[in-house]
């Protein structure tokens, strides 16, 4: 009992004589974990761009590889200079000339800690079957030889539950009415804490207004930065995307188009240079092992445009009138085009639209290069849905189909290099779309 009175009275001595450097701690303390946080946050990277803005309407199994690969990675990763190298695997061989490929995996782990093994890798392809050899290897069956298999495993593979490999872990996926679509995706960082969120718009026009509004910090890969552009509360970040391109697409089926001389006037009549961006002058981007430098230019020459008009009849010249589609974020270099070529005779009417057209004359879009030069399913007449420009049922499109077959069949990278080559030449000598150049595209945050 007196043991207890003497703590008593010794606790008291000391609270009454450190009474203010105790309140002092706790005051502290309460401080150190309420608003120490939100005030060091400010200081963390994306300070007001934590949301970020995407343009594009993406189901959760498609969203953009740029965001997926911070969530976790797949058995490859692609270089800076688009060459295939090891992720989740380690290594890779292929046996019975490209059918079968064969994934030894690394030392690697899933954000539950746990490790991941050859069961684990859960890609689903038609035509392809899997096998689970050992706990770190993983066998692939394909129907017919597929030389850039490898370049196919870079999407990043995901448990149940979206867990990942990498160091951003998915926190929250909220999904548009109808359920289709992702509307916003919540990360945060397993290692710092900090969290982002993606949020995805429709249009860019969409998109600039959330940003205005404050709902968004920063935006990605935009084109048009008309009305924020000059805002002194704004960084803009440039980037000339040389794995896009925009281009004029023909549709080869129509009973005006077909005729290869009326596509190489239109190509003739349009001043490519006029844009102000780097030329595009075939489908694979002058970054790949593959690029072919020595293709027909097709530079503004409005005298051949004017030439090859000549060998339609004088009824076909009289009544010809080109439609062409293009997005809203495209509608100033569509009337552009519109004015060249109507120079050389060639009624023009433009049509706007959010969304691709299911039937059109001409189209001017932005394709996007895959990072291997397999050009199959945009230009073999077998594809239908992704075969935007309907090329087929010709000589030329027979020939460009051969190609593009044995350069899915060969392994060796330079006799790969050679059918690509022939590829782009043949193509672009038959005029099924018109390139015009590498846009480039901004990264707009708030200051």
């Amino acid at each position: 009992m007196r043991k207890i009175r003497y703590w008593v009275r010794f606790l008291h001595a000391f609270l009454t004589k450190f009474k203010f450097i105790f309140l002092g701690g706790i005051i502290v303390g309460v401080l150190f974990f309420t608003v120490v946080p939100k005030i060091t946050g400010l200081f963390l990277p994306f300070t007001r761009g934590d949301s970020v803005g995407y343009v594009g309407r993406y189901s959760p199994g498609e969203l953009p590889l740029s965001i997926l690969v911070e969530v976790s990675s797949g058995l490859t990763r692609l270089t800076d200079k688009n060459e295939v190298a090891p992720a989740l695997a380690e290594s890779w061989e292929t046996l019975e000339e490209g059918k079968v490929w064969i994934f030894r995996l690394g030392d690697h782990k899933w954000q539950d800690g746990t490790q991941v093994v050859a069961k684990d890798i859960n890609y689903s392809f038609s035509d392809v079957t899997s096998e689970i050899i050992d706990e770190k290897t993983v066998k692939f069956k394909l129907k017919d030889p597929f030389s850039p298999f490898p370049s196919v495993m870079i999407k990043p593979v995901f448990k149940k539950g979206f867990l990942g490999t990498g160091k951003w872990k998915v926190s929250k996926i909220t999904l548009a009415s109808g359920g289709r679509f992702v509307e916003s995706l919540k990360l945060i960082n397993t290692q710092t804490l900090q969290v982002k969120t993606y949020r995805f718009y429709p249009t860019e026009e969409t998109a600039r207004t959330a940003f205005k509004l404050g709902e968004v910090g920063q935006l990605r890969d935009i084109v048009e930065t008309r009305e924020i552009k000059d805002w002194k509360t704004v960084d803009l970040t440039e980037h000339s995307r040389s794995d896009l391109y925009v281009a004029v697409f023909i549709n080869n089926q129509d009973l005006v188009l077909s005729d290869k001389s009326l596509r190489q006037a239109l190509t003739y009549a349009i001043d490519k240079d006029a844009f102000g961006k780097k030329r595009a002058i075939g489908p694979i981007s002058p970054n790949s092992w593959a690029y072919n430098p020595q293709v027909k230019q097709y530079a503004y020459n409005p005298a051949r445009s004017r030439e090859l008009l000549q060998t339609l009849s004088k009824d076909q010249r009289e009544s010809l009138t080109i439609k062409l589609v293009t997005t809203p974020t495209l509608l100033s270099v569509a009337d552009k085009i519109k004015v060249n070529w109507e120079a050389v005779g060639i009624k023009t009417q433009v049509q706007v639209s959010n969304s691709p057209p299911g039937d059109f004359q001409t189209m001017l879009a932005i394709q996007e290069t895959p990072p291997d030069p397999d050009q199959y399913s945009f230009w073999h007449s077998t594809q239908s849905s992704s075969n935007i420009t309907n090329y087929r049922n010709s000589k030329e499109s027979q020939r460009i189909d051969k190609l593009l077959e044995d350069g899915r069949r060969t392994l060796d990278q330079e006799s790969r290099k050679q059918i690509y080559i022939d590829f782009q030449r043949f193509l672009v000598e038959d005029s099924p779309i018109i390139f015009l150049y590498h846009p480039t595209t901004y990264t707009v945050t708030k200051k």
